[in-house]
């Protein structure tokens, strides 16, 4: 979106993923999705009196490895108290990181070549889940309110980006590129729809080359078609509210996807008002080197290095095929295509196929071995499957795995021998002389025409291929 009149927007997000670790922050509950409510509690995350943190060592050791993938500096940190109160807060603070965090710096190069630089990207413990009853799902006009506290305690890492965002497109760009790297890492599950990933906007406008604006911050954007839309009402909002004399109020705001605006939910507080102060049950925080060498050696290739070295393997660089190598690293199915083009699968087939049907059941990819994957695209690229037949075998395979030889003979997908297709074209030419003689003289679009009455006659059994090919013989 283009605001008008020279306005531009400025824009920095802080994103918060929940961490994949087995066991919460700062307790031995389990940090596990779907749990039935208030089950995975203790008198540590439920924030009882006379218990005590203890820190999670993967935690540390994920922390570490995003700031290593976002070219920060690991520094020595502390944990402090960071006071508020609401029901899903337990303790009435929450144990973050202030002035010293883990991670300081870095940036982050998107693939348009643009960089985002990175502030600081710091542990802290997630929340409790409320959920409100009645009105319109939020606490202002619900009947009730229920709180999970099994989410109170997961480790979280803050990832805060500078003020270097100036459109809503490049904020998506920047949340997909940093989401590759958090599940490139180990860090994240990345599932936005579960709440491992949430987004904070903060959103100002200025005309260009003018200092910042007042910001506002959207909180808890959960995907991003939200963030986007978000972002671009709010600066629009921000740009008629100063044409009409008005002044931007620092504060953070509520977006409604239903309606499509942002509203306010408080005025924005400072530091001084979380009343900061050190956590007196948690030592200071010092990775030595020898540590962080270790985390670092167990780094696997980031987005941008895969996509580039897939890339390096594709002979066709045509917008679609580029377009599938971005869907395939985004969502890590780069593997797949690997295995398939080692064996000798054509790049567009391997990528058209991850891109589309694997990336529509990603939980299937864990029952798919990658040989079933390659041998089901070698017998699509020999003509034993057609399209349609590959498709089916590799959903099939995507289920419940298996081999797709057998899977295709199960489903009767053998395919017609060179003799009996001949015949059954044979018989159509006479069935057809018109479109036959089109066809002759140059009109390729019959070749579809054919192609169908082939497949009605032989059940689905031909390929569409060899019907060209026996096509162009007979001319």
């Amino acid at each position: 979106m283009t605001l008008r009149n020279g306005w531009e927007m400025v824009v920095g997000l802080e994103v918060h993923t929940e961490l994949k670790t087995a066991t919460k922050m700062f307790c031995g509950c389990a940090n596990s999705f779907g749990s039935e409510p208030n089950t995975s509690v203790c008198p540590v995350c439920l924030g009882l009196p006379g218990s005590l943190p203890v820190l999670n060592e993967r935690a540390i050791e994920l922390a570490m490895a995003i700031g290593m993938a976002l070219h920060s500096t690991i520094a020595p940190s502390t944990f402090h108290r960071k006071n508020y109160f609401y029901p899903d807060m337990p303790k009435d603070f929450q144990i973050s990181q202030y002035d010293l965090p883990i991670n300081l710096g870095g940036y982050l190069d998107l693939p348009d070549g643009s960089r985002v630089s990175i502030e600081r990207a710091h542990l802290e413990e997630d929340t409790g889940k409320s959920t409100h009853l009645g009105g319109s799902g939020r606490i202002h006009g619900a009947d009730r309110s229920l709180v999970d506290y099994n989410r109170s305690g997961v480790p979280l890492v803050e990832i805060v980006s500078g003020p270097d965002i100036r459109s809503s497109a490049q904020a998506r760009a920047y949340v997909v590129e940093l989401r590759g790297i958090l599940i490139a890492t180990g860090a994240s599950d990345g599932r936005m729809e579960e709440g491992s990933l949430r987004i904070d906007a903060n959103v100002s406008v200025r005309q260009a080359d003018a200092p910042f604006g007042t910001r506002c911050e959207i909180k808890n954007l959960n995907s991003l078609r939200s963030l986007q839309r978000a972002i671009d009402y709010e600066a629009a909002r921000q740009v008629d509210l100063i044409e009409e004399g008005g002044t931007v109020r620092q504060e953070t705001r509520h977006w409604d996807e239903n309606v499509g605006a942002t509203s306010t939910m408080r005025t924005k507080e400072e530091a001084e008002d979380y009343r900061y102060f050190r956590e007196p049950d948690l030592v200071d925080l010092a990775p030595d080197q020898s540590w962080q060498d270790r985390v670092r050696a167990q780094l696997p290739p980031m987005p941008a290095e895969r996509r580039s070295t897939l890339r390096a393997r594709i002979s066709e660089p045509v917008p679609t095929v580029l377009d599938a190598v971005e869907v395939v690293i985004d969502l890590g199915l780069d593997p797949f295509v690997h295995a398939a083009l080692d064996r000798g699968v054509e790049p567009a087939l391997a990528l058209a196929r991850a891109a589309n049907e694997l990336a529509g059941d990603l939980d299937g990819t864990s029952r798919l071995a990658a040989a079933a994957f390659c041998d089901t695209l070698l017998m699509e690229q020999r003509g034993e499957l057609s399209a349609t037949q590959a498709k089916t075998v590799l959903a099939e395979l995507l289920a419940r795995g298996g081999d797709p030889r057998d899977i295709a003979a199960l489903m009767g997908y053998e395919q017609l021998s060179s003799d009996s297709l001949g015949s059954t074209v044979a018989g159509l030419i006479e069935e057809f002389p018109d479109e036959w003689t089109r066809y002759r003289d140059g009109d390729e679009k019959l070749a579809q025409f054919f192609i169908g009455q082939v497949m009605k006659v032989t059940k689905g059994q031909a390929n569409g291929k060899a019907v060209v090919a026996e096509l162009r013989a007979r001319r």
